[in-house]
């Protein structure tokens, strides 16, 4: 079995690594990761069973693991580390996923371990993390709150003219002209504005709003042009997809 560490500090890491390695014979392979976004890239290709998951890092918190990963990439139980006794336990266990306070006590890992592996061989892992989803997800109403360097703005669903993803990073483009540069990856927004049916995903990289394209051109492969100018590539697995919803959003 493989398991994966993500812990900034490097010490942790290694004493982490070292007591699995003395009580954990099921896990035959164990890496390691110094921050979410490598752990995340690593989750992806390694595919680990076991993430043991530090919750208090620089840049991403270890609770937002679950805002950059795919439903194909949730195969695996989260044991969350911390310093901490602060955090929302109870939610953790709720959607039974276990969590462990540092200093790490060898006993509680190995109970936490065997608890994780059981677990991925009865339950359906893809229903936990959902849980935890729905445990941080954020309300929203007819606006969405967008989290800048100086706190939060707050701006109207329609007033969005489309997301375009940068990485783990998103620009926001709006209807006023402005463009916001946001801490999260484009599937944060496509999550949580899921219920809105004028929100569509055209291509891996845009989330647009059906209430400011402009023209749709069937030349040079397919695009849009938006209502700020913008022109934005229509994949071509999503070109029937997205056709069929035009004719039935504007009764063409």
């Amino acid at each position: 079995m493989k398991a994966l560490i993500i812990d900034d500090e490097n010490k942790a890491r290694r004493l982490l690594k070292c007591i699995i390695e003395e009580l954990c014979p099921e896990i035959t392979t164990i890496l390691e990761a110094p921050d979410l976004e490598i752990g995340v890239a690593l989750i992806q290709q390694e595919q680990p069973e076991i993430v043991y998951l530090d919750i208090e890092m620089p840049e991403y918190s270890g609770l937002q693991i679950v805002e950059f990963l795919s439903e194909e990439d949730i195969n695996f139980q989260i044991i969350f580390t911390t310093a901490y006794n602060k955090y929302a336990v109870d939610a953790f266990k709720i959607s039974a996923i276990d969590y462990l306070l540092k200093p790490i006590d060898k006993t509680e890992l190995q109970s936490a371990t065997k608890k994780a592996i059981a677990t991925i061989k009865k339950s359906n892992i893809n229903n936990q993390l959902n849980d935890l989803k729905n445990t941080f997800k954020q309300l929203s109403l007819n606006k969405i709150a967008l989290e800048v360097p100086k706190g939060f703005i707050f701006v109207s669903h329609e007033d969005i003219v489309l997301f375009e993803a940068d990485g783990m990073y998103t620009k926001v483009y709006l209807e006023n002209g402005d463009t916001e540069f946001i801490c999260k990856p484009i599937k944060h927004f496509v999550e949580q504005l899921s219920n809105l049916t004028f929100f569509h995903k055209t291509h891996r990289s845009y989330f647009i709003n059906l209430k400011h394209i402009k023209e749709l051109s069937k030349r040079d492969g397919h695009h849009l042009v938006m209502s700020n100018n913008m022109t934005i590539p229509i994949s071509k697995d999503k070109r029937n997809e997205f056709m069929t919803i035009i004719r039935e959003t504007f009764n063409t």
